[in-house]
């Protein structure tokens, strides 16, 4: 069964970081687009940051930008996604996920077609 698994949430002070790891199991997505999003209770999954399959090109969301890095190693996974300065607003889920084949970045949830389960961040005040 092909699986994305995330890991590295927690509970953590307004301030403070977290850095957050996704891994695959049952297949490989070397090359592959990868991206984050997160969902807070009651809201839609919205797009954190995405990064290439080379890793060469990324794109973040604005209320994320100067505060969240994406990386991954040798085109493969992990995928990490390393968050400073947190803020309550942080606060949600967070899901790792694969784009369906295309070399650019995608923010819209329909542009990724495997998702792990997500993993809680709590940040607060």
């Amino acid at each position: 069964q092909v699986q994305l698994v995330e890991s590295g949430g927690g509970l953590v002070q307004a301030g403070g970081s977290l850095r957050l790891s996704c891994a695959a199991s049952g297949r490989t997505f070397r090359g592959r687009v990868m991206g984050w999003f997160r969902q807070a209770p009651g809201k839609d999954r919205d797009f954190v940051a995405a990064i290439t399959g080379s890793g060469g090109s990324t794109s973040y969301a604005d209320s994320v930008k100067g505060r969240f890095i994406i990386s991954r190693d040798n085109a493969d996974l992990p995928v990490y996604l390393q968050m400073d300065s947190l803020k309550p607003d942080d606060t949600a889920v967070y899901y790792c996920a694969a784009r369906k084949y295309a070399s650019s970045t995608g923010r819209d949830v329909d542009d990724y077609d495997y998702w792990g389960q997500g993993t809680q961040v709590t940040v607060s005040s």
